[in-house]
């Protein structure tokens, strides 16, 4: 009973007697928490953000840090599918406009990124507006180049297809979060 009573007085002095950067390391992580509980992929969100995030301290740099992980998925998506070989003309011509769909993509995700970066730390006013408006469209267009690339392999069987529907399902569920992250950053402080 008194060791249980003492080690609950050195946890409660422990976690008031942080170091400043590691109590600003926790806010940060539960910023990114509290962000992604109500993602489309609350799982994916935490775990894609958790170290790209962490030290994000506002909603406009974690929606930046989304869309920065987004990019790289997408980036990392383009060099798989142009290392793939394909078997027949239906597999090759799918990988090509795959291909071309991620390449969009990643322009699309890119100049999200540009817009986030832009944007006025205080928020409102047109000109947030008209940047917000910006980088929603085109993260929305990065996702539906991504859906598209997909749509190519309906038709296709084998492994070829499940290889490519894995990795731009993945791509496609980040895109998605970092588009629920901007969408947040209208109704924040």
């Amino acid at each position: 009973m008194i060791w249980t009573v003492h080690f609950h007085l050195i946890i409660i002095f422990s976690a008031t007697a942080l170091s400043p950067s590691i109590q600003q390391t926790l806010a940060d992580l539960d910023l990114v928490r509290r962000s992604c509980a109500n993602a489309t992929y609350p799982e994916i969100c935490l775990h894609t953000l958790s170290a790209a995030g962490a030290n994000a301290r506002t909603p406009r740099e974690l929606a930046q840090s989304a869309v920065g992980v987004s990019l790289g998925c997408a980036r990392r998506a383009s060099g798989f599918l142009a290392g793939i070989k394909a078997n027949g003309k239906g597999e090759e011509g799918a990988l090509r406009d795959c291909l071309e769909q991620m390449a969009d993509s990643v322009e699309d995700l890119r100049k999200t990124l540009s817009a986030l970066e832009l944007l006025s730390p205080g928020g409102g006013g047109s000109d947030f507006r008209w940047r917000m408006s910006n980088a929603e469209t085109w993260v929305s267009g990065a996702l539906a180049n991504e859906d598209t690339c997909l749509d190519g392999f309906k038709e296709i069987d084998g492994r070829v297809r499940s290889d490519v529907r894995r990795r731009i399902t993945n791509v496609a569920r980040v895109t998605s979060n970092a588009l629920y992250l901007i969408n947040l950053l209208e109704h924040s402080p």
